[in-house]
């Protein structure tokens, strides 16, 4: 479920096909997602999942898996 609603929001926001992201999707090389991209996604993430998410653990996310781990492991 976590999976679906991350590429859902990614979809929305990158304007790409959701059925081009996959768990080992890069956000950055594979969908295009520029730093601006990354802020909206984590802050429409914050409001979705109703956590916080800090700078500093945005850093070590790279792909869809690893954003939806890390989405699971806060809730």
């Amino acid at each position: 479920m976590v999976f679906e609603k991350v590429a859902q929001i990614l979809a929305e926001q990158l304007d790409v096909d959701v059925d081009e992201i996959k768990l080992t999707t890069d956000m950055v090389d594979d969908l295009g997602a520029d730093s601006l991209d990354i802020v909206d996604l984590v802050m429409t993430l914050e409001d979705e999942f109703d956590i916080e998410i800090p700078d500093e653990d945005v850093e070590g996310v790279r792909t869809v898996g690893d954003l939806v781990k890390y989405l699971e492991d806060k809730a």
